[in-house]
């Protein structure tokens, strides 16, 4: 089935000042450490609005990598308006952040604890602030949007011995189809693809890109052995896996067979449409507080790279969501899908009972996409589901062979 077979839905997007479509039209308030998190959530959750979402850095200490998120993620094109909360004295700097979101063109207030007059006063000038914010969003201009324009990060969370043989491939279905139309996806995990190097090397659309690949998943095998861990878990045993290649074969199949455009890193934005590996290990040697990867913290990091969208396959079950882009789950098990079909958008268990295609799953899955891209509520959002996790990490920028196509965007 090619992706001319399939309509195209009727998606409209939020235009941003930069030319960027978001599919959402959220406020965010975002907290710029620990300190500030309770009066943050508080706000977020007297606002009683589902357009209106917690993010947040909690370290004290200043982190690059962080200020970078929170810089893509406060300017992303889901995200019509930001309030940033400092308790006063953290060392996130909060004017430089205030003046980037402001340099976008979207409307953002600050609001310091210590000079607002603590927690009470603070969270009532928030929600007046979230009020002012919101009617400003809502001016944004709503237009059309094509399948070209759009932005899909996948991850898999959960997974167990179906994974591999429904929800993973039929994502990647989607995403050849997506791919072919013009739009960007973003695979990622490279501790979970380790072995895959040499495949994913040979689709790359050039040898130097295929060499970058072949790097940054050895970067990835030596940073999980020295820090002790990981992407095996107890819980993919338990559900039927038996190998770290059959997770790692599992893993790669949600990238369909695309060739492999580019590498970026968390919060680099891909230049053109095309398929793209996201490195989230972070670069040097390993060091105290660096985190084990997680489901949530990843999203995170494909948001910040423009994704407008996460699909997010599970076999064993899982029931989170995020801030600023929808989630679509895709549930890999029917047995599992029969006892969490509530948390599930897509039942792609069809194909092991001999119900549906690989092609057929792939389509429903792309349909879901541009439902999400018209308005519809993805499950996790319909649940207030908005998760979200932002820790230290390091990285330094990507070389020129890991984005040949940097330059050729349309």
């Amino acid at each position: 089935m090619g992706s001319d077979e399939m309509g195209t839905g009727e998606m409209r997007g939020f235009l941003r000042s930069d030319g960027r479509k978001g599919i959402r039209n959220v406020v965010v308030v975002a907290y710029l450490v620990e300190c500030a998190h309770h009066v943050a959530r508080r706000i977020v959750t007297l606002s009683d609005d589902m357009d209106v979402h917690l993010i947040g850095f909690p370290g004290c200490y200043p982190n690059t990598y962080a200020f970078d998120i929170m810089t893509k993620l406060c300017t992303h094109p889901n995200v019509g308006g930001v309030l940033l909360l400092s308790l006063g004295c953290e060392s996130f700097n909060r004017e430089a952040l205030r003046q980037a979101v402001a340099a976008s063109g979207r409307p953002v207030e600050t609001l310091v604890i210590q000079q607002a007059g603590g927690t009470r006063a603070t969270i009532e000038a928030g929600r007046d602030a979230v009020t002012r914010l919101k009617a400003i969003a809502d001016q944004t201009p709503v237009v059309p949007m094509a399948r070209h324009e759009l932005v899909v990060g996948t991850i898999c969370g959960g997974s167990d011995g179906t994974s591999g043989i429904s929800a993973n491939p039929a994502v990647g279905r989607c995403f050849d189809w997506l791919v072919e139309a013009g739009a960007t996806c973003i695979f990622e995990e490279t501790g979970e693809l380790v072995g895959c190097e040499r495949i994913m090397s040979d689709r790359a659309v050039t040898p130097e890109l295929g060499a970058e690949i072949e790097a940054c998943v050895q970067k990835a095998e030596r940073y999980y052995t020295i820090m002790g861990f990981g992407s095996f878990a107890p819980g993919n045993a338990e559900g039927g896996l038996t190998t770290q290649e059959e997770k790692s074969m599992g893993a790669y199949s949600k990238s369909g067979s695309s060739p492999i455009s580019g590498l970026i890193k968390p919060g680099d934005i891909p230049p053109s449409g095309g398929l793209y590996l996201m490195d989230v290990v972070p670069d040097g040697e390993p060091r105290f507080g660096f985190p084990n990867i997680s489901d949530n913290a990843e999203i995170v990091e494909l948001i910040a790279s423009g994704s407008h969208v996460i699909l997010f396959t599970t076999g064993r079950g899982s029931v989170v969501g995020s801030a600023i882009s929808p989630v679509i789950k895709v549930c890999a098990n029917p047995e599992t899908y029969a006892r969490l079909s509530d948390d599930m958008d897509v039942n792609a268990g069809r194909i092991l009972e001999g119900k549906a295609t690989l092609d057929e799953v792939g389509a429903e899955i792309l349909t879901r996409v541009e439902a999400a891209a018209s308005g519809e509520r993805t499950v996790s959002e319909a649940l207030g589901h908005q998760e979200f996790i932002l820790t230290y990490k390091s990285f330094e920028p990507v070389g020129p062979a890991c984005l040949p196509t940097r330059g050729r965007a349309a």
